[in-house]
């Protein structure tokens, strides 16, 4: 009987099932890295604040990578076969320096950078006040009220839950809340900052792409949590100039069926839209409604069929909503009301 090859028992066709589980496997390891771009990541930066949260994010890797290494060395040295045990002088000169001066060295090194790095992270805290006024942002459950001041001779106005922002532009932020905590945060542009009822905090972003960008509420404020957030248009200074001349003047009026349901209705008692009726006291201002990217503060794409749902039971949409049903109205008229604010543009 021919003897057996030396070497570990290995059955007929391992290889093969570990390449294909290895092939198989390969995707899903690569499915993080599918966060590390897009319209809601701080790992693909489009402003000041952002690359430097990034640049110190990559110098903390590797500072953790070189501690980690350095450990997992002395692991593996000490893990081998020796003829002799080790002396404990030289046991205690390999513990003090590889596994107290190393990592020490490396954690104040890291400590020294992120200190010196804070203005750019921060610059509000390190610079005097710019002379621009700045643009106010209110969240409340759960949608974002946002206040542009007014400039160069255009007046005041207000929005809501989308964001517009000039590219090469320092805009200044006053962060208040209306009932709960609540946090501002673009990924993409910078780091976030609490929004706490009866404070108003101040940031100060410096977008250098333009784009479009999700910013997420940060800091849990109840059921419809994680359904509040807004858009952030960057747009070239050309564009963003136009786009605030046209918001001075607002929607004109277009005598459709849907604008007079709108008012018949009572949807003008929370909602504003400027150049038809009073300024929005309760619920979001809605002029130019059909720009903006999303319905209910990030939970829906604009479109018209989203708006009749929303018009129809908000709560289903998004839970906690203080805007009531209006599932007794015909569908007849949601669907005019719905084509009507969507072609507010």
């Amino acid at each position: 009987m021919p003897a057996r090859p030396c070497g570990p028992y290995r059955p007929s066709g391992t290889t093969a099932r570990s390449t294909a589980i290895h092939r198989r496997a390969l995707p899903l390891l690569l499915i993080p890295l599918s966060g590390c771009s897009g319209i809601q990541s701080a790992l693909d930066p489009a402003g000041d604040e952002a690359a430097a949260i990034y640049t110190l994010f990559l110098v903390m890797v590797a500072g953790g990578a070189l501690i980690w290494l350095a450990v997992v060395g002395l692991l593996l040295h000490a893990a081998r076969r020796r003829e002799a045990p080790w002396s404990e002088k030289t046991a205690g000169r390999l513990i003090a320096w590889g596994g107290v001066a190393f990592p020490v060295a490396v954690l104040l090194a890291l400590l020294a950078y992120a200190v010196w790095l804070m203005p750019a992270i921060r610059p509000w805290l390190a610079h005097s006040a710019p002379a621009a006024r700045p643009i106010e942002v209110t969240g409340e459950q759960f949608w974002w009220r946002i206040r542009y001041p007014a400039a160069e001779g255009m007046p005041a106005f207000e929005t809501a839950n989308e964001l517009r922002l000039p590219v090469g532009a320092r805009a200044v932020f006053a962060l208040k809340a209306q009932d709960v905590i609540h946090s501002f945060w673009i990924p993409a542009l910078g780091g976030k900052m609490d929004m706490i009822p009866g404070r108003t905090n101040t940031l100060s972003l410096l977008p250098t792409r333009a784009g479009v960008f999700r910013a997420p509420c940060a800091e849990f404020c109840g059921a419809s949590h994680t359904l509040m957030a807004f858009s952030v248009v960057v747009m070239e200074p050309e564009d963003y100039a136009a786009w605030r001349r046209a918001q001075a003047g607002g929607n004109p009026a277009t005598g459709s069926e849907g604008e007079r349901l709108f008012a018949g209705h009572g949807c003008a008692g929370c909602h504003g839209i400027r150049g038809l009726t009073e300024t929005a006291s309760l619920g979001p201002d809605l002029t130019f409604f059909g720009q903006r990217q999303t319905v209910g503060a990030g939970t829906l794409a604009n479109t018209a069929e989203n708006v009749a749902r929303f018009i129809r039971n908000p709560d289903k949409v998004k839970p906690g909503a203080k805007m009531p049903a209006f599932d007794m109205l015909p569908d007849g008229d949601i669907a005019a009301m719905a084509d009507y604010l969507v072609g507010l543009k």
